[in-house]
């Protein structure tokens, strides 16, 4: 990696759920408008799947999937906060949601817009997030 990676920890309301993610000093993430994050104010930061640890709590995620079942929704089963998921657009990393990091002290978070409601159109600008970088 040729750019300064921190594990940053985060994790769901009750707690009972908790992730690390290696992100650099400064992360572009997405507000994507589709049915599901409108919904529930995700906002994604995607890191490859060597960039994604969940340290406590995998015995208590549950998995929602709907339309092509690629996309694997993970929630608390007790609080019901999806802190990360497998998204259909990077099924070979994980999409973080940036409001459910711990620590944002040393870390800028831009966001941009991102258009899931057409998200057969605009898939193909997310797949790059997944890849190491050079």
């Amino acid at each position: 990696m040729s750019e300064a990676f921190v594990w940053r920890a985060g994790g769901c309301h009750c707690g009972e759920v908790r992730f690390e993610a290696a992100l650099p000093a400064h992360v572009l993430a997405q507000d994507c408008n589709c049915s599901m994050c409108a919904k529930t104010g995700f906002v994604h930061v995607i890191v490859p799947e060597s960039r994604f640890r969940v340290t406590r709590g995998a015995d208590r995620l549950a998995e929602y999937t709907f339309n092509t079942r690629v996309a694997k929704h993970l929630f608390c089963v007790e609080c019901g906060v999806k802190a990360f998921y497998r998204p259909r657009s990077n099924p070979d990393g994980w999409s973080v949601n940036a409001r459910c990091l711990d620590e944002a002290a040393g870390l800028t978070i831009d966001i941009e817009a991102f258009d899931g409601r057409n998200w057969e159109l605009n898939a193909h600008a997310l797949a790059h997030l997944s890849k190491e970088p050079a």
